[in-house]
Parts: C-alpha cells; structure tokens; sequence
C-alpha cells in the first residue's frame, strides 16, 4: 500500500469555526453601536476609527515580520477588532496622535510582547485605553456635548452624578437632569462605544445567537453590578444611583460584553467565568462608589485577567470518563 496513515491525538471532529469567523462575528455585533455613534458625534467618529484600526494592523505587522520573524497574523483580523474596541473606549476628539500611541500599547505591548494571539493575559484594547487614561487624563475625560444635550457640561453621567454627591445636590436633583431614553439611543456624552445601551444590547443577543460567546461573563458583570449597587440604593437612596443608572451608563455593558468575553484572557469553565463575572462586577461597583475614577470597569477587566491562570487551575471541567466519588 503506497498510502501512509497519520496517527494523531483526539479531538478529530473539526467544528468549522475559525478565528475569522468569530471576528467577523463580533465586528457585526459592534456595527450597531458603531453607526449610532457617527450619528451622534460625525465623521469624528471614522477618522478615530480608522486611525486605531489602521495603526493596530500596522503595529501587529511590523512586530511580527521584522521582530517575530513570522509570517502575518493579519488574516484573522484580531487586530481589526482589538482596533475598533479601542476606538470604542475613545472620545471622538481625542487627538490622532494620542490613538496611534494607544494602538501600539495595546498591539505591541497587550498583544505581540506575549506572543500574539492566544497568548495575551489582558485584553489589548484595554491596555491601550488604560494607559491612555492613565497617560493623559484630561484629553481621555474631554468628551463632545451631542446634539440635543444641555450644553452645561461635556462630562459623563457618571462624573456628573459622582460630582452631584460630593457637592451634597440630592440624588432626585441630580437624576433630574438624566433623560432613560437618552441613554438607551446615545444622545449623551461618552465614549464612542458607551453612548448607548440598547445597540449594545443587541450586539449581545447576536453574539449568543452566532454562539460566539456564552451568557455567563456578561450575565455575572451585569447582574453584580445591580445587585450590590442595588443594596446601596436601597440603604440610602439620597446618597446613591440608581442600579439601573450604573448599569446604562459608562462602559458597563461594553466592558461585560466585549471586553470581559475575550476568548485568550477569559475562564475556560463555566464554574470559572462565573467568578470571574463576580469579581469584575464588584471591582466595578467599589472603583465607581468609592474609587477615584468615576469608571472602573477597564481597570476590573484587567485585574480579572491577572486572575485568570489561577481561576483555571481550581476551576476545571471533569475530563471525559472520569467520575468522581466522595471519600467514605
């Protein structure tokens, strides 16, 4: 027989999905978000975008042609994606500049220093954001008034909610001013990605439906954020938001759907991603209540992250055919 076998280790079922396929996937359950943001704020809104996409690509081809000395990775387009959740977490003034320099953190540094895909701990999109915050404070807390928006202020609900308290205004003057509607179509100040909850929210729903990610990490967020902001406003609601509010405003529902789903930096096991829900939930809800920044959902993502090889560790699935039986 001229014919040679290959012998090969199990799993030899091949599910048909690619690296491509999920990108793909989750850059159509952006595009919601992503158009009602060029509604709201404009062609800003393309040029921050394009900038960050485009910066992302080059940065993960140059490192990996001329450092790495492999071929692309390009035809996944991770980097595509890692760029445009990067633009999400932008204001649409921020100067060009500023997005190059938080793309090559987020590629070079979040992404290619580990390896490149699959081996990154952190989410590269929030490693460029954060060190963009942390790097330029101002500029990345400088957001444009949308139209329809009293123009009093440019800042967030957030900080002008968290501003309200310290200046002793009562909660019911200060949700006075917050229009529900507003923040489920976007018509308020943010970042590209956290103006609106409702195309969010629907980028969600079709990301079950493609079965790109499961219910559990965005669930858990979500769900632990209202439950301990919910405590503290029923304690004292003069001192207090709203659960709700927390969960409509900042990056709450973009962090816990996009974010902390992250398939290289996330549990494996449900059991896993359920603690790992929790604890971004609740770093979330003590960084907002009590922290020094008004969000704190990017610096729970990667806290979280750091925590993931030891949630994998006690946290894994039964091997198949193994059972097992209490001591007598």
């Amino acid at each position: 027989m001229d014919k040679q076998l290959i012998v090969s280790p199990s799993p030899h079922i091949h599910g048909g999905v690619s690296t491509r396929r999920l990108m793909r996937d989750v850059l159509i359950a952006l595009l919601p978000a992503f158009l009602l943001s060029v509604w709201v704020y404009g062609k800003n809104v393309l040029i921050v975008t394009t900038v960050s996409v485009v910066s992302c690509m080059l940065c993960e081809y140059l490192i990996g042609r001329f450092l790495l000395k492999r071929k692309s990775s390009l035809d996944d387009t991770s980097a595509v994606v890692t760029g445009v959740l990067l633009a999400f977490n932008l204001p649409s003034t921020l100067p060009l500049w500023m997005v190059v320099m938080g793309a090559f953190v987020a590629i070079g540094v979040g992404k290619m220093s580990f390896g490149g895909l699959g081996r990154n701990p952190f989410n590269p999109a929030l490693v460029g954001r954060v060190f963009l915050l942390i790097s330029f404070p101002a500029a990345m807390t400088s957001f444009p008034i949308p139209e329809g928006v009293d123009a009093f202020t440019g800042a967030t609900p957030l900080v002008i909610a968290k501003e309200g308290i310290k200046a002793g205004i009562p909660m019911k003057e200060i949700m006075a001013g917050f229009s529900w509607k507003n923040y489920l179509i976007g018509i308020k100040a943010g970042s590209l990605g956290e103006i609106a909850a409702l195309p969010l929210l629907f980028g969600f729903f079709y990301m079950l439906y493609r079965k790109v990610i499961s219910w559990h990490i965005p669930t858990f967020v979500m769900g632990t954020i209202l439950f301990f902001t919910g405590i503290c406003w029923l304690v004292d609601p003069e001192h207090y938001m709203n659960p709700v509010f927390h969960l409509m405003t900042g990056g709450a529902i973009l962090g816990a759907v996009f974010m902390a789903t992250d398939y290289v930096s996330s549990p494996m096991a449900y059991k896993g991603m359920a603690i790992f829900g929790i604890g971004i939930g609740l770093i979330t809800v003590l960084i907002r209540l009590w922290g020094t920044y008004p969000e704190g959902i990017s610096f729970a993502i990667l806290i979280m992250n750091a925590a993931v090889p030891l949630i994998d560790k006690y946290m894994k699935p039964s091997r198949y055919g193994v059972v097992k039986t209490k001591k007598k």
